[in-house]
């Protein structure tokens, strides 16, 4: 029997612990947005990946690194947890979602060093800077002449009005963001209260906002499409065209390493 040929890669999307709407059992989910991107920008076949720290042993960790081409780290409303970045406790009333903790920085440091392609939005970003060893501010609209990134705090916001563009942030000169945008500043939504403090030694920054907060990291002596940012670029990226080029560059990596991996 002739093994059959796949001709799409295969993108694994990062997903959230919560209770169904009745609240007595537990599911694995994340925004349809970011299946969507992953089918419209990438041209890439999407695959949940279930946070479930306690299925992702060592064993099956290698064997789904070795069958995927790319990862996407999606937002989340849960916050890491600060024991894997040595910082300080959460008060007791935070939301936290250790299993998703525990399978995306998992896979994040198992993605990178087999030159899986990453792609990190809102959480992610925050998550691979974890990963790669750097720290969060809790809070950043606590910290001094910084603004509040948080969405509108009001209970009767649209989701237009959640993720409209908020601020400009500066992309690095001569960096990949600046050659992709084709221009030195973008706008971006802002969905986030916490922010990189201390960088990862592995990453560079690629885009900061006007009060410091960075906004666009990527791995240093990338060979593959290592990314992340802070705003979440699965809106609307067809009116974006930096979030429209970073899923189309995810997607010609990810197609790089499917090659690679059928040769």
């Amino acid at each position: 029997m002739t093994r059959k040929r796949f001709t799409k890669p295969l993108v694994c999307i990062s997903t959230s612990t919560m209770l169904s709407a009745r609240g007595n059992y537990p599911i694995h989910a994340t925004g349809s947005l970011n299946i969507d991107c992953v089918e419209r920008f990438t041209g890439c076949l999407a695959l949940l990946l279930p946070a479930s720290g306690a299925r992702l042993d060592s064993d099956a960790k290698d064997d789904l690194v070795d069958r995927i081409d790319g990862l996407l780290l999606t937002g989340g409303r849960a916050n890491i947890e600060p024991h894997h970045y040595q910082g300080e406790a959460f008060p007791e009333d935070e939301i936290v979602d250790p299993e998703r903790d525990s399978v995306v920085l998992t896979m994040v440091r198992a993605c990178i060093a087999a030159e899986v392609p990453v792609l990190g939005i809102c959480r992610g970003i925050q998550e691979m800077n974890v990963a790669l060893g750097g720290s969060l501010h809790y809070r950043l609209h606590l910290l001094e002449d910084t603004d509040d990134h948080r969405m509108p705090q009001r209970e009767d916001v649209s989701r237009e009005e959640i993720f409209r563009l908020r601020h400009p942030v500066r992309l690095t000169p001569g960096g990949l963001f600046e050659r992709l945008a084709g221009k030195e500043e973008v706008m971006v939504n802002s969905l986030h209260g916490q922010g990189i403090d201390r960088l990862a030694d592995d990453l560079e920054v690629e885009a900061t906002s006007h009060d410091g907060v960075i906004e666009g990291v990527r791995l240093r002596d990338d060979r593959s499409f290592t990314v992340g940012v802070q705003w979440h670029a699965e809106w609307k990226p067809e009116e974006h065209t930096l979030s429209r080029r970073l899923f189309e560059e995810f997607g010609r990596a990810a197609r790089t390493r499917a090659r690679l991996r059928d040769t």
